[in-house]
């Protein structure tokens, strides 16, 4: 747990060595690259003079407080983040985060493999569910062979666990 300022606990935000790498390369494009550049374009926008009717100074100063408050929320993410590498857990048998999880739905007979990843990494696309949706809160704890069921809009799904990979 970390404390905030107030000192109350935040609770660990986690994370894979990859998604942290990802938000870092974030970081360091925003403080180096897009913070410098919105800098200049409102240095060029106040040389133009009145700031009331200049709609690239307007644009620049929206711009310049997405690209910082882009950069509060990664650093908090980052400060808080517990990054796991399942490579380095002992394998339990059992769905734990950050492992690589293949999956048969019961239903259909189709076959699906997903990594249980954070928040900021989820990517259904690329078969990256966040630990906090509802197919990795049903198959988390699991082992190969159990039967998950999964609550969907459409009905429960049933997914059997076929093989679990720390990977």
């Amino acid at each position: 747990m970390v404390a905030d300022s107030l000192g109350e606990e935040m609770d660990k935000i986690p994370m894979t060595p990859h998604g942290a790498d990802v938000l870092r390369e974030e970081l360091d494009r925003l403080k180096s690259a897009e913070r410098p550049r919105i800098i200049k374009a409102i240095a060029e926008a106040l040389e133009q003079g009145d700031l009331r009717e200049n709609a690239e100074f307007q644009y620049a100063k929206e711009e310049q407080g997405f690209i910082e408050g882009r950069i509060l929320e990664i650093e908090n993410k980052l400060s808080a983040a517990q990054i796991i590498d399942v490579r380095d857990i002992v394998r339990s048998g059992k769905v734990i985060f950050g492992v690589t999880v293949t999956v048969v739905n019961l239903e259909d007979g189709k076959e699906s493999v997903y990594k249980i990843v954070g928040d900021d990494e989820s990517n259904l696309k690329l078969n990256k569910l966040s630990v906090y949706s509802p197919i990795a809160r049903a198959l988390v704890g699991k082992e190969i062979g159990d039967v998950a069921a999964v609550k969907t809009p459409n009905g429960d799904v049933e997914l059997e666990i076929q093989s679990i990979e720390h990977l």
